[in-house]
């Protein structure tokens, strides 16, 4: 049903068993089974959405005619504008079930290439836009900040003054800053910041540029491929560079699963015991014990890679992810959820909202 307009949602009681869960595998993804409120069992369940994004259109003015855009409008994503419409977000997110958004801008407005200066003022407009929507509705919206990553020394600041002024609960960055990775040595000021307050950082992906001449032609490929790809190359990075283990006390959450690493990990444990031509880096232990050093986002879209997802990494370790307003959003995280098997109560709990808020000290 396209148009809900006339529909007056009054919430889903559902009851799941291990051995029978509440959804066939692999329910819709572009319409939601689960309005809110959500009883699960006869318990009503808090849901917190991990990854949903915003933008602002106070910083166009700043960037509108930079040469490093290409010609590009970065507001001009299909969408984002409609997405950002306050009254037509709180009415999705009731329709999907979800309580509240971990909001985050969107990847297309972090501009690496801008100068101390204005990279200063781009993300001080953003973060205090970002305070501002939080409160208007501080039960539905929790913030996390963006900051110049490409100037780590004013990251590391920006991020410890919007959490301590501003109550802002981490930050979210991108996967890679034009092609150099996350664990590159001049990054280490923000990862010991980050640790030092203990807050999240989700790392997002941003198309894996690198493979653009691959991803031409069809299928959106740069989307589909190159951003799970993208988070794999950057989580890939920090464990082989050690920077893992510099900072073991990092939470970082992976987004899109964490990319392809669950998935293949096997291969990456074989590299490390074998050492096959510099299979092993710096990593003081197997790449699959990151896994429980690491948090990961559910929207992996198919019933049987969210179910290996929890097998590999551990309920404990995933928290619920929309990608809300975005093209690739999954309408229907809880239904997704609640298609695999073999799932305890306290798993079913930790993953709709438990670990974010034990993450996020909400």
């Amino acid at each position: 049903m396209s148009d809900n307009s006339h529909v007056q949602f009054v919430g889903c009681d559902l009851t799941y068993h291990a051995h029978e869960p509440c959804f066939k595998r692999n329910p819709h993804t572009l319409e939601s089974h689960t309005p809110r409120p959500v009883t699960i069992n006869g318990k009503k369940q808090l849901v917190i959405d991990m990854h949903a994004h915003c933008q602002f259109p106070e910083i166009g003015p700043l960037v509108k005619g930079r040469p490093e855009l290409g010609g590009k409008d970065p507001f001009g994503q299909g969408g984002w504008g409609k997405g950002q419409e306050l009254e037509r977000r709180l009415k999705a997110m009731d329709d999907m079930g979800v309580d509240m958004q971990v909001l985050s801008v969107s990847v297309f407005h972090h501009h690496h290439w801008a100068e101390r200066g204005l990279a200063e003022e781009l993300c001080r407009i953003q973060n205090e836009k970002m305070t501002e929507l939080c409160a208007l509705h501080p039960d539905r919206f929790v913030p996390l900040s963006i900051v110049a990553l490409q100037h780590p020394d004013l990251a590391a600041q920006q991020l410890e003054y919007n959490v301590k002024e501003m109550g802002h609960r981490g930050a979210m960055i991108t996967a890679a800053l034009d092609g150099e990775e996350l664990a590159a040595k001049r990054f280490h000021p923000f990862w010991a910041k980050a640790e030092e307050l203990d807050v999240v950082i989700f790392i997002h992906p941003r198309h894996f540029r690198e493979g653009a001449p691959r991803f031409k032609g069809q299928g959106f490929l740069s989307n589909i491929v190159g951003n799970p790809l993208d988070t794999t190359v950057a989580i890939a990075h920090l464990i082989y560079e050690g920077t893992l283990d510099k900072f073991p006390g990092l939470k970082i959450v992976g987004a899109h699963g964490g990319g392809y690493l669950a998935s293949y990990i096997g291969r990456f444990d074989h590299g490390h015991t074998s050492g096959d031509r510099g299979g092993r880096g710096a990593e003081k232990k197997a790449p699959s014990e990151y896994l429980k050093q690491l948090y990961f986002d559910t929207l992996v879209y198919g019933t049987e890679n969210l179910h290996h997802l929890i097998r590999e990494c551990g309920a404990d370790r995933l928290v619920l992810g929309t990608d809300y307003p975005a093209g690739m959003n999954n309408l229907n995280p809880i239904a997704h959820l609640l298609s695999v098997e073999g799932l305890s109560e306290d798993d079913i709990e930790a993953i709709l909202s438990g670990t974010v808020k034990r993450l996020l000290k909400l």
